[in-house]
């Protein structure tokens, strides 16, 4: 039997034969991770399509190159890259998921380092997708590629399945998942996109957040107008637009859409409770965040406030002149990005259908046509979410285990932020790949 061996920083153990593998080869993996992140797969947009084809053939290339055949399969947006390594008869098959797309890196002049140049500072590697979620997936491979070099098979099936589509809410993965039902069949599924709550505090992602996203545009006149010819009778749609945008929340913090929180799940007292025994604090966020002082709804902690509660925010604003200098100009439309993160048994569309109705109600007339003051459509319901300690043999067997990594109990936790339909205990590739 091979001897574990103490990991750095940890109270947790590895094998000292994966140990040395990654020790060996680690200037080569770093080098291969930096090459990762260089690409600028920005699933949003059109101008990096070649971009994000390039990375899905990273991850192929780097699947084959270690033993886990994979093929690229197309789909109508950007494509779904598959690994299989069924060679453990008898064995479960546990499925991973990632993604290989990321964000737009804008505003660029905030970076201290270009973004799709990985640099390394107090320890920690910056570059746009490092911890979402070329990273995470990176890590996955790295270690089914430690085991196969070392030991020659892996002691479960694995199949990986990695989209370019998750930051642009991951319009043809579920498509894609019923489509290939049978070849992601599986017995548990893992994803590389989360979180641990804290150094040397391993967390089991237990619930999500889900997504209801809109665009609201407002149009006044025909087109721009000199404010001092036209300013003070002719209203103005960026004013108006901001009237909008300040109806959504009362002066508690509270959303003010009328029916909003009427599904909304009231969490167990014994979970909010443990919550507020984690090591957390509100100055440690606002340093984190580089706030001076923190918001929301009155009567939660921010923890509360970020795994329970719904939001519903301002995204992104358009109108008028914002370039160098002045422009007297009265702006012709405005248009505003909103997003709502939904909580258990909020439906998308029925939160579609009550910003819209809110929305044609608030809108002052002469510079809102209802007609034009639209919402665009929602994605992403907010599951149920489960406490992996009750029932859901994947997750126990993962808390059990928590050992080998940390002397703590593992965190069983919601997820900070962010929506995905794949965790444990519901969702698509739940639903449709798990037997």
């Amino acid at each position: 039997m091979t001897k574990p061996s103490k990991t750095a920083g940890s109270t947790g153990t590895i094998p000292a034969d994966l140990r040395k593998f990654l020790s060996d080869n680690d200037a080569r993996i770093r080098s291969e991770l930096f090459d990762f992140l260089r690409i600028p797969s920005v699933s949003a947009k059109s101008e990096h399509n070649a971009d994000t084809k390039r990375a899905a053939e990273w991850v192929k290339a780097s699947l084959d190159r270690i033993g886990v055949p994979a093929k690229i399969y197309p789909t109508a947006g950007h494509p779904v890259v598959v690994g299989e390594w069924r060679n453990a008869p008898g064995a479960p098959t546990v499925l991973i998921y990632g993604h290989y797309d990321v964000q737009p890196a804008e505003p660029l002049d905030l970076w201290t380092s270009p973004p799709f140049e990985p640099t390394v500072r107090d320890g920690k590697i910056f570059a746009r997708g490092s911890v979402d979620d070329k990273g995470q997936l990176f890590l996955h491979v790295k270690a089914l590629e430690a085991h196969l070099a070392t030991r020659g098979r892996l002691p479960v099936n694995v199949v990986v399945i990695a989209e370019g589509e998750e930051e642009i809410g991951s319009e043809h993965l579920a498509s894609f998942v019923k489509d290939q039902k049978k070849l992601l069949k599986c017995d548990a599924v893992v994803i590389s996109d989360s979180a641990m709550f804290a150094p040397g505090l391993p967390s089991i992602l237990s619930s999500l957040r889900g997504l209801a996203y809109f665009e609201i545009n407002v149009q006044g006149p025909k087109g721009d107008l000199h404010s001092g010819s036209y300013g003070g009778a002719v209203v103005n749609p960026a004013m108006t637009l901001a009237r909008i945008l300040a109806t959504f929340h009362d002066d508690k913090g509270h959303i003010a859409i009328p029916g909003f929180y009427k599904n909304v799940r009231v969490w167990d007292p014994k979970i909010r409770k443990q919550m507020r025994s984690l090591p957390f604090d509100d100055k440690t966020l606002m340093k984190e965040t580089g706030v001076n002082a923190l918001g929301g709804e009155k009567g939660y902690t921010s923890l509360e406030k970020l795994w329970t509660r719904p939001t519903c925010e301002v995204n992104g604003l358009l109108s008028g002149y914002t370039g160098e200098g002045a422009k007297t100009v009265l702006p012709a439309k405005a248009m505003a990005k909103v997003s709502c993160r939904l909580v258990p048994d909020q439906d998308p569309a029925d939160i579609e259908k009550l910003m819209k109705a809110h929305v044609a109600k608030v809108a002052p007339k002469g510079a809102c046509d209802r007609d034009r003051a639209r919402s665009g459509r929602g994605s992403q319901r907010g599951y149920r979410g489960y406490d992996p300690r009750r029932g859901l043999p994947d997750a126990d067997a993962a808390s059990d285990s928590s050992g080998c990594l940390s002397s703590l109990d593992a965190l069983v936790q919601p997820k900070t932020r962010g929506q995905r339909w794949v965790h444990i205990g519901r969702g698509t590739l739940r639903d449709l790949a798990l037997p």
